[in-house]
């Protein structure tokens, strides 16, 4: 088993999970729904089998981190230790108001996040298929108090099957809050920056004939956040977040948490840091590159995103778990 140092910060990790082939959760999600089928196929919801991997990374990867926050509607995984002092179970029930309950909505679940019981100020947030990948600090995450993030600007994606419509709605609350002109002049450095490279510095100045917030450009990798972004977002749009928290499922309505985010670009309190500590990778293509990179460790931090255009899910599942079981064979301390 990895030593675990004996030093930590003041940074947590806080990651969201949820057992999609659960049938009593199925059938209660599909309750709410309206309908009766059980698809335990769907790839929001299935499950690859690598979370134990997840722990594993953090502990090999970021002894330093204070706490975990593991977040689910009250699953369990069977093999999770509950007495690993860094561990903090947190159920919906802990912290979501009750009559935003049952969710099926991440959205909820996200925004809600920073009255998860002793969370730090500073926090790092994973989905489920986000991993640390190498060795990384807590200056990767944040530097004086100040998260670490590339304010990049770049056009929304449409995209029907996508979010297209989520990231209008934030960008929409972004230009109720702040003037683009005033907050650029103001931070200019922080969003052209010599991190993020030259190709991704051009992708700003292209966007500057708009004099507005236009679109941020995502790295799709765990960001950082201070808690109290998200209090000041609740206070500022309160009946927003909350009339999106009452969704039961995901609605073109909603706002996500890369709000915060969007927020914390915007207002200019982050730190620039290169986009290339973090790869995205969509697994109905790209498997090979995905193998890859877990076994050289190419980039800090991946995202394994799902899809349902998979031809073979167990195939891609096995090849995934091997390359995690060659790097990280070592049961860590969250494991029984």
């Amino acid at each position: 088993m990895n030593n675990v140092a004996s030093t930590t910060s003041d940074i947590d990790f806080v990651i969201i999970w949820v057992d999609g082939s659960d049938r009593e959760w199925l059938k209660q999600k599909n309750h709410y729904k309206g309908v009766e089928e059980i698809n335990a196929g769907d790839a929001r919801y299935r499950d690859w089998d690598f979370l134990h991997y997840w722990f594993r990374a953090v502990e090999k990867y970021a002894p330093w981190v204070r706490k975990i926050h593991f977040v689910t509607c009250g699953q369990l995984p069977a093999w999770l230790n509950l007495d690993n002092p860094k561990l903090h179970f947190v159920k919906h029930s802990d912290y979501i108001d009750e009559k935003y309950l049952p969710t099926f909505s991440s959205h909820c679940i996200e925004l809600n996040l920073h009255r998860i019981e002793g969370l730090a100020e500073k926090f790092v947030y994973f989905n489920d298929d986000m991993f640390l990948n190498a060795p990384v600090s807590p200056e990767d995450y944040f530097v004086n108090n100040v998260p670490c993030d590339s304010a990049i600007m770049n056009t929304v994606k449409m995209d029907r099957h996508g979010i297209p419509h989520v990231i209008v709605n934030n960008l929409c609350v972004i230009a109720d809050h702040f003037d683009f002109n005033t907050q650029f002049k103001k931070n200019k450095s922080k969003w052209l920056n010599l991190k993020y490279g030259l190709g991704k510095n051009l992708r700003t100045l292209f966007m500057l004939p708009y004099r507005a917030f236009v679109g941020f450009y995502e790295l799709h990798v765990p960001y950082s956040f201070l808690k109290s972004t998200f209090t000041e977002v609740w206070d500022k749009e309160e009946e927003l977040l909350s009339d999106v928290s009452s969704h039961k499922f995901r609605t073109t309505t909603d706002v996500n948490q890369w709000l915060m985010r969007y927020w914390q670009l915007a207002k200019g309190e982050f730190v620039p840091r290169s986009p290339k500590i973090g790869k995205l990778y969509f697994a109905q293509c790209d498997m090979d590159a995905i193998v890859d990179d877990i076994l050289n460790s190419r980039h800090k931090m991946i995202c394994i995103n799902d899809d349902n255009g998979i031809k073979d899910f167990e195939a891609a599942k096995r090849r995934v778990n091997e390359a995690f079981e060659k790097m990280l064979p070592e049961k860590s301390s969250f494991e029984k």
